[in-house]
């Protein structure tokens, strides 16, 4: 079990996402976020905080480098009862990110698209998300990575059961569908360039 202090929040599908948010926000979770979500997000009245303000590092190259930093990466992968991480985390002034919440762009229904050209669905693979997926998932006995909105009520159902905390089993649940997606994710990318590759 871990208690949820901050939270990277970045997602395509914004469905259920505010209530969630505020969810978060009734256990004075620190939430960092980029572009549209950060807008959504704030126009609802959350306090949020955008990932380039916290890393220090502005967003570039038209929004595909966002998270991809050390200030991100290093605050979810570092192992916490780990002393060398620890001493690292805190030289390097990188703190904790407990929870990351994504979901990537639609790329297998951008591909469906009638029309649609290779250099569409090229801009439409996700590379921060599945970064970011992946290491929260690996680090899964201290961060949870919420890929679904469909988990957002059970979440926030069990944080107020264990009062601002995640269960190893919950945990370790959210980890499994994670990496469950982005190889289903990948996969969808690697049909399509299969079938263009064929294609000659």
């Amino acid at each position: 079990m871990f208690p949820v202090r901050r939270a990277v929040v970045s997602v395509t599908d914004k469905s259920g996402l505010v209530e969630f948010c505020k969810g978060l926000e009734e256990f004075k979770v620190e939430m960092l976020s980029t572009g549209g979500t950060a807008k959504v997000l704030r126009g609802s009245g959350l306090k949020i905080m955008d990932v380039s303000e916290f890393t220090g590092f502005p967003e570039m190259l038209d929004g595909r480098v966002k998270t991809l930093h050390p200030r991100i990466h290093g605050g979810i992968l570092g192992i916490r009862d780990n002393e060398a991480h620890a001493a690292t985390m805190k030289q390097h002034a990188i703190e904790p990110i407990d929870m990351v919440v994504v979901n990537l762009y639609a790329f297998a229904k951008t591909v469906a698209r009638s029309g649609c050209t290779l250099e569409e669905a090229i801009e439409n693979i996700d590379i921060g998300g599945p970064t970011l997926i992946r290491a929260a998932a690996k680090n899964n006995r201290f961060v949870a990575v919420v890929t679904d909105p469909a988990d957002y009520a059970a979440i926030l159902d069990e944080m107020r059961q264990l009062k601002g905390n995640i269960s190893r089993k919950t945990s370790l649940r959210l980890a499994c569908k994670a990496f469950c997606t982005t190889h289903i994710y990948d996969g969808n990318i690697c049909d399509y360039l299969s079938e263009i590759v064929s294609a000659g």
